[in-house]
């Protein structure tokens, strides 16, 4: 018996239904792929440039190290013993006590100046010192550290070293900094400044990872 026309037209339409899904859902999968391959080659591209930027960062950091260490490491290495155990509880207040006295511009809120130093907790534990080996790292510049840093170079003249004693409230305070650091302890540094010399901005990472 004869299929009725309408039937074969509903057949046909159900055809023509799966046939544009079959090839819909090819061509989703297709483009996914292209789609994914361009994602691959875009983050591989920002991995790339990321790495190169961390690289050349790195390499100025070197450099500059390199170049100021020979004129600073033997002043500065002589202090390098300094750091011993001491009384976390007796730490009440901010305290500094000049080791060598400058003979540059005296520091003010706001004085630009580079620093070699180093930091000690209440074991006498170095937790980071600017001395590496037989040289130096490239100094810090002048910013916004902890409370106790910002303050306790205040007054120091270039090219003079000090020892700064910092409560635990104006160093990391509650959360305490890394496995060296415990919460609520105080810490101590040795500080040397010098003039201060150009800064290498480190590199916006924020736009890699957008």
């Amino acid at each position: 018996m004869a299929t009725p026309k309408a039937q074969r037209i509903g057949i046909w339409i159900i055809a023509i239904a799966l046939t544009i899904g079959t090839l819909g859902s090819f061509l989703v999968i297709v483009l996914s792929n292209e789609n994914q391959k361009i994602d691959q080659a875009q983050q591989q591209k920002l991995q790339s440039d990321y790495n190169k930027e961390i690289a050349d960062y790195q390499a100025k950091v070197d450099a500059q190290a390199k170049e100021l260490s020979p004129k600073y490491y033997d002043e500065f290495s002589k202090y390098e013993s300094m750091p011993a155990k001491f009384d976390a509880s007796s730490v009440k207040e901010l305290t500094t006590k000049d080791l060598k006295v400058g003979d540059g511009e005296t520091v003010k809120d706001g004085t630009s100046y580079s620093a070699y130093y180093i930091g000690w907790n209440p074991d006498g534990v170095i937790f980071d010192q600017s001395i590496d080996g037989d040289s130096l790292k490239a100094p810090l510049s002048s910013g916004k550290y902890i409370e106790g840093w910002n303050k306790g170079v205040i007054g120091m003249k270039i090219g003079g070293v000090r020892e700064v004693t910092i409560p635990s409230d104006m160093a990391y305070g509650a959360a305490g900094s890394g496995d060296k650091i415990g919460p609520n302890t105080p810490i101590k540094f040795i500080i040397m400044l010098i003039p201060p010399v150009e800064a290498i901005p480190t590199p916006d990472l924020s736009k890699y990872y957008q």
